[in-house]
């Protein structure tokens, strides 16, 4: 039986391109898409196509309820995880000054609350197996570094930083290895009209990175050779910080 995990924001950019990865590494996988249901339907063919076993589990990381009523569904029809990828999240940039609560609260909501309700349910049944784990959480270098105009989003990865590091001295004894990715900029839809030539200023290596360039990292995290590897925040930034 193949091990499944979980990939939270799944149906595109990032969490699509780590899905795929784990797909042809022979894991099944729990997709999670939130209301882009063309999209999720592309990628569960895509990844049924690569032979593994996929369920679709559709929620807002950030209801409480949904997340857990879907999430215990899913365990108790499939069983419980062998891993988990932390990777939906929103931004809502502009300068401090100008944000508004909604701003403020949506973000925090989403990407920081969202690690509480995406994490939680899953961790007991994880532990229960015996089996060990894998939770990789999915940052930024604007939790590390800060960035202007990302005041929210920047203190929402800041906070995933500090409760993978804490989840993961929790978790050790039980075999289960907690890290955290923390790209730079990654060819999504977030960043889709970011100045090239400010890119060339920005980054040492004068490109962005790939989707699959996160996805590779995360696939090695997941793998046995990574079992000593916890409490890690790793950046994929092409040198920027």
């Amino acid at each position: 039986m193949n091990k499944r995990v979980l990939v939270t924001g799944a149906s595109r950019g990032i969490g699509k391109a780590i899905a795929l990865k784990l797909a042809q590494s022979g894991y099944d996988i729990a997709l999670h898409f939130h209301s882009n249901v063309t999209a999720a339907a592309d990628t569960e063919a895509e990844l049924t196509a690569i032979g593994v076993n996929v369920s679709k589990l559709q929620f807002d990381v950030a209801d409480r309820a949904g997340v857990k009523q879907a999430i215990e569904n899913d365990i108790a029809t499939h069983g419980a995880y062998y891993g988990l990828i932390l990777n939906a999240g929103i931004n809502r940039d502009t300068a401090f000054p100008a944000m508004t609560e909604e701003e403020w609260d949506s973000v925090i909501h989403t990407n920081l609350d969202g690690f509480y309700n995406v994490v939680h349910p899953c961790t007991m049944p994880m532990i229960q197996t015996r089996k060990g784990g894998r939770i990789i959480t999915m940052a930024s270098i604007s939790g590390i570094a800060g960035n202007r105009g990302q005041v929210n989003y920047s203190a929402s990865k800041a906070g995933i930083i500090g409760a993978t590091k804490a989840l993961s001295l929790e978790l050790a004894k039980r075999k289960i290895t907690v890290n955290c990715i923390a790209p730079g900029l990654i060819e999504t839809d977030m960043v889709a009209e970011f100045p090239s030539d400010m890119v060339k200023e920005l980054v040492p290596m004068r490109r962005m990175g790939k989707p699959s360039e996160i996805a590779g990292l995360a696939n090695f995290l997941l793998s046995d050779e990574a079992a000593y590897i916890t409490r890690q925040v790793i950046s994929v930034n092409g040198g920027m910080i």
